[in-house]
């Protein structure tokens, strides 16, 4: 059902109106379908759901500085700069050689 009140009431365009069933859920519909969305319950009674994007914590430092710029500048040289194809052989001679003895094999 859509919301006739429209700006004069305060609501956007396409707000509509939601039933709560029985056990406590709202479909949103597709559009929402898969996304993490933040509660907030305000005083007044009235709830904000807004979508979020989660960040787990082994990649908390990419957000922290100085990763944040690094990773930044990184962004910007590859958008602006043209793939090339890799010679190979070249690579293979700059590696660098293991240190110490070869491993024996587990048996």
């Amino acid at each position: 059902m859509k919301d006739t009140a429209g700006a004069a009431g305060g609501i956007d365009e396409g707000a509509e109106i939601k039933v709560v069933g029985k056990s406590g859920q709202i479909s949103l519909g597709k559009r929402y379908a898969g996304k993490t969305l933040r509660l907030e319950r305000r005083t007044d009674g009235s709830v904000l759901l807004t979508a979020v994007a989660m960040v787990p914590e082994s990649q908390l430092w990419t957000l922290e500085e100085p990763h944040r710029s690094r990773v930044e500048r990184g962004l910007a040289w590859a958008a602006k700069t043209p793939p090339r194809d890799t010679d190979l052989d070249s690579l293979l001679k700059r590696r660098t050689k293991r240190v110490g003895r070869p491993r024996e094999r587990r048996r």
